[in-house]
């Protein structure tokens, strides 16, 4: 644990009693915490203020982009002991850099109004270079600005652009969509709109099916409207905000002229206001096979409900390519009496088939890792 001794053993030079703190408070999080019969929790990487988005890059370096911060970071495990020893500082100052994506030597960033890229980077981890702009014409509007980014199938790259309120209608058709382009930021094009904010998605192993999160319209009650996963499909689509939530919830002020089925509802719903956010189908081979396939999603957990739910991560189990059932993986960031421990973020799979999940809230990575029997 080579970061978290170096932090440590800096922080006791300044005040002895702060470095067992910081330690004492991991530890006493991941005693809280629960996961299934065989799996352990341990942490990968600390000292990453805001830690949202995460990327895999090349010798396990694994990029961490930030919210409502202003810095991306690198970690890398270099001794292969399950712990990152290596920590860097990509970029600062820059404008909510949450989304990253890494292809053929270079990490890409989504700023709100941009997104950039960095070459050769994990040949000058220690001296970054200046980054390139790839596409600079997002609109610059913080409310549901950060963005998730990730490359296709088709190798090409994949955003959203959230809704610059909680409801509204927007004026420009570039608000509350899905967005792609060219990874040299040609081709630029919306390929649904209707999408409230999504900060998670990915491609279904056995279809390339694009699935992805959005986080429902607050301001309705505890209990409405639920979160949504959905499945994109076709060029044009529109998941219904603001008109529609849920597949099937007019909203009371939008919606009164339209119907529910002029749009494409949700595959799977989630309870009101948990926030799903970074979703990962597994590929490896470290886990079970039952979860061969199946997704995993980060719930960042509701920040507007008398009482708080999510704070966890789910599994959300596919049967002949459509979701059907969703279980508790990972809880206990939310504790009986409703105190909140960390928020999960994203999931990221890495080569030997274990899950990095980032926390925004205590600004760790957290390695999953299944000890028990496979076979």
């Amino acid at each position: 644990m080579h970061i978290i001794k170096a932090i440590l053993f800096a922080l006791f030079l300044i005040n002895p009693c702060s470095a067992f703190a910081l330690q004492k408070s991991y530890q006493d999080v991941l005693k809280q915490l629960h996961a299934p019969a065989g799996f352990t929790l341990s942490v990968f990487a600390d000292n990453l203020p805001n830690a949202r988005s995460l990327a895999l890059g090349d010798n396990g370096v694994v990029f961490v982009g930030t919210g409502s911060g202003d810095s991306v970071y690198a970690v890398q495990d270099s001794n292969n002991d399950g712990v990152a020893d290596k920590r860097y500082v990509i970029a600062n100052h820059l404008y909510m850099p949450n989304g990253v994506a890494y292809k053929d030597g270079s990490l890409y960033v989504a700023e709100i109004n941009r997104i950039i890229r960095f070459d050769r980077i994990t040949q000058q981890l220690a001296n970054p270079p200046k980054p390139v702009v790839v596409y600079d014409q997002f609109p610059s509007d913080q409310h549901h600005g950060w963005k998730y980014l990730r490359f296709g199938p088709d190798n090409k790259l994949y955003t959203a652009v959230g809704a610059p309120c909680n409801i509204c209608e927007p004026e420009k058709a570039i608000y509350s969509s899905l967005f792609r382009l060219n990874a040299d930021g040609s081709g630029d094009e919306i390929l649904a709109r209707g999408i409230r904010s999504s900060v998670g998605f990915d491609w279904q192993p056995e279809t390339n099916s694009l699935f992805f999160t959005d986080n429902g319209r607050d301001d309705m009650g505890d209990d409405l409207p639920p979160d949504e996963l959905n499945q994109w499909t076709t060029v044009g689509e529109h998941f219904g905000f603001p008109y529609c939530h849920g597949g099937d919830i007019p909203d009371p002020v939008f919606g009164t002229d339209k119907k529910c089925e002029q749009f494409t509802a949700p595959v799977g719903k989630f309870k009101a206001h948990v926030a799903p956010l970074g979703v990962r189908f597994y590929r490896g081979k470290q886990f079970p096979s039952e979860l061969k396939n199946q997704l995993f999603v980060a719930e960042h957990g509701s920040w507007n409900r008398s009482v708080p739910q999510g704070y966890r991560v789910v599994l959300i189990k596919f049967n002949q390519g459509k979701p059907v059932a969703e279980q508790a993986f990972i809880d206990g960031w939310l504790t009986k009496d409703h105190n909140v421990l960390g928020r999960p973020v994203d999931i990221l799979e890495m080569p030997d088939g274990s899950l990095l999940i980032s926390d925004d809230k205590l600004g760790i990575i957290y390695k999953v890792e299944y000890k028990g029997n496979n076979g």
